[in-house]
């Protein structure tokens, strides 16, 4: 098949590698500008440009999809699909219409859950057990097409977002992959996404990722995961901010929310609202990832300290 191929980061980059090996012919691969990034902030290619410079492929960087100069270059690609993966520009209905047989989308989780930006995350922090990737059918709407494809992946209980993105970047290729040859086959029947069950994947905002030990240990444990690799679970210890990369559930115990109630090898054991959680890797501001033993050794903590929650109604002032 002839594809146009819209991606940014990683995520995107799998799948398009995918597409690739299977012997399809990418006339042009659209991605967003080069941005600053690093500690130099220089300037930088996205994961799916620089796939496709290794490859060749002609590459399209607009800032907005909006205009008819960008519409006509698109449409004089006379291909037969545009594939979609975290691009990050809306598509307008003129460039929807372009492919011959429209525009699909690799979404990583099972619709209609969780449309929007942050699927991954979202479904850590509720607690699923399971997610995958949907290929969809693309229209007008924030991921509401009509279903192609569906794959299912389980959420271990030990995944991170970095875990169960790299999983699913994998799932996300085989499953166009797969979409596309049935496609040709004529073997696909479109599914409508039941409305009643759709559920809104917001966008993470740094200040989400501060730990609430009013809360239960679960809830915090799944925040240490959703969080991780961006932004970063945080709280603070000694009025400085302490990120948490690593934590276990203790779901017997007691203490009031925040406070240290032991310390050993293995970690340091924190109180949560109910239950415990057992931080195992942490990181002070301007230092690096270190095992919770070794904050330990250089910090003298005591138990009976806590970690401060802003806005917690109980803290070790009460």
């Amino acid at each position: 098949m002839k594809i146009i191929f819209a991606g940014t980061p990683i995520f995107a980059a799998a799948a398009l590698d995918a597409l690739i090996h299977a012997g399809h012919e990418i006339v042009m691969v659209l991605t967003q500008p080069d941005r600053p990034a690093g500690r130099g902030m220089q300037m930088t290619a996205s994961a799916v440009k620089q796939l496709a410079q290794q490859h060749h492929l002609p590459v399209l960087q607009p800032p907005s999809l909006k205009s008819d100069e960008i519409q006509m270059q698109l449409q004089s690609m006379n291909a037969d699909v545009m594939v979609v993966a975290a691009y990050g520009l809306i598509l307008p209905q003129a460039v929807l219409d372009i492919p011959r047989l429209g525009c699909l989308n690799i979404h990583a989780s099972l619709l209609p859950r969780w449309r929007g930006a942050a699927p991954i995350q979202r479904a850590i922090l509720a607690g699923d057990h399971e997610t995958g990737i949907t290929i969809m059918q693309m229209d007008a709407g924030l991921d509401t097409g009509d279903m192609l494809l569906k794959h299912a992946i389980a959420i271990a209980p030990d995944d991170t977002t970095q875990s169960l993105h790299d999983k699913l970047s994998l799932a996300g290729g085989r499953s166009i992959v797969e979409t596309l040859q049935l496609l040709q086959q004529c073997k696909l029947t479109p599914i409508p996404q039941d409305e009643s069950q759709a559920s809104y994947a917001a966008k993470i905002v740094k200040s989400e990722a501060e730990i609430d030990w009013c809360q239960t240990a679960q809830q915090a444990g799944r925040m240490v995961r959703a969080f991780n690799p961006s932004p970063g679970a945080y709280t603070f210890f000694r009025n400085n901010l302490l990120k948490i990369w690593q934590a276990s559930v203790i779901l017997e115990g007691t203490g009031r929310p925040g406070e240290i109630v032991a310390l050993g090898a293995d970690g340091i054991v924190v109180a949560c609202g109910s239950g415990l959680l057992r931080i195992e890797i942490v990181q002070k501001s301007g230092g690096k990832r270190i095992a919770a033993a070794d904050f330990l050794a250089g910090n003298q903590v005591i138990p009976g300290e806590y970690l401060i929650t802003t806005g917690c109604s109980v803290s070790a002032h009460d």
